[in-house]
Formats: C-alpha cells, structure tokens, sequence
C-alpha cells in the first residue's frame, strides 16, 4: 500500500490522492497532533459519526457538526437535552442518527467527568503505541486498549475501529503510507 502521484506532483495517501477537501484534510491535519479538550472531543465525535459512511460526507458537513454542537464544548454539549435532540435529528444539515446523537451527549458528559482526572486529551494520549501500526490496520492493540477504557469511563460509540481512527486523525501516530510527502520518513 502506497503513495498516489496527484496532478500536482506531490505523493499523497490514495484516498487523499484527488483536488478538493479531502485532500485540504490530508495535507493540513489528518495525522497531525491537535491540542485541547474541545479539539479531541471534536475528533472523537466526527469518528463516531462517520461510522458506516465515507469520510468525504463527515469533512462536508463538519461546519455544520461544529455549529449544532456548540465549537464541540463538551459543557455546553453535556447540557443538551430532549429539546436539543429533536432539533439535531431534524437538521439535515448533518447526520441525523438518534444513537449517535444521544451517544455525543453522554460523550461530553464522560468528556466532563474526566477534568476531575487529566482529561480527555491525556487519557487518549496515554494510549499512544511504542511504534506505529501497519499502514493497512483498521484497529490495533492500543486502539483496542483505548476503546475498552473510554467504555469504562461513561463513552458510548467508541470501539476499536473508531479508537484507530481517532488516534490516527489525532497524530498518536504517523498514519500516512510510505512515500507520502505528510509521512515523517517520507
């Protein structure tokens, strides 16, 4: 599994490998560290969202997610109720799944729980594996790991996959394929 030439000249992953958002995502953020509660539960949510679909519908409505769920501030977020519900499932603007809606909402009240701890941020760095996964994996032991520990701690809609792919979209390692110009050993 390797890089893509784009007409650009520049070596991408293949799936970034097209003009457009995607490849704005790839080439500014994705595998990149981020800083900050509301940036880790953002990424988290956005994970678990995209669960079942393609990642090009998640990046598209991301301004609409950031808008509905207040910048992704887990306080505001945590105090959402049935109201807020019924006004996220008719916005079409996003994906409107009740389980992953209800889900977001116990997320930033776990999300809250753990400022009486180091947060958010350190618990999913804490998770940070010695050496990086095959570029192909979809889950890895540390991703496993993870999920398990965002269960006990109140998260719901976190499982391996969606641990990986935080961790991926979060920088906890270099996820990037070999000859992709993002790649630390490019």
């Amino acid at each position: 599994m390797g890089a893509v030439i784009g007409e650009d000249g520049v070596a991408r992953c293949v799936w970034a490998g097209g003009p457009g958002p995607m490849r704005d995502y790839h080439d500014v953020e994705w595998g990149r560290p981020v800083a900050g509660e509301s940036a880790y539960f953002e990424r988290m949510t956005l994970e678990a969202f995209q669960s079942g679909l393609s990642w090009a519908t998640i990046l598209a409505k991301r301004p609409a997610f950031r808008e509905v769920f207040a910048g992704f501030d887990a306080a505001a977020v945590a105090g959402f109720d049935d109201t807020d519900v019924e006004r996220l499932m008719a916005d079409a603007r996003i994906v409107r799944n009740r389980s992953k809606i209800l889900a977001t909402l116990q997320n930033a009240r776990a999300t809250l729980a753990l400022r009486e701890h180091d947060g958010l941020e350190q618990l999913i760095l804490g998770f940070a594996p010695a050496a990086p996964p095959a570029v192909d994996a979809t889950t890895s032991a540390e991703s496993v790991a993870l999920a398990k520990e965002l269960k006990r701690r109140g998260f719901a809609f976190v499982g391996p996959t969606t641990a990986f792919a935080l961790m991926q979209a979060v920088g906890l390692f270099d996820p990037h394929v070999p000859g992709c110009h993002r790649r630390a050993t490019a």
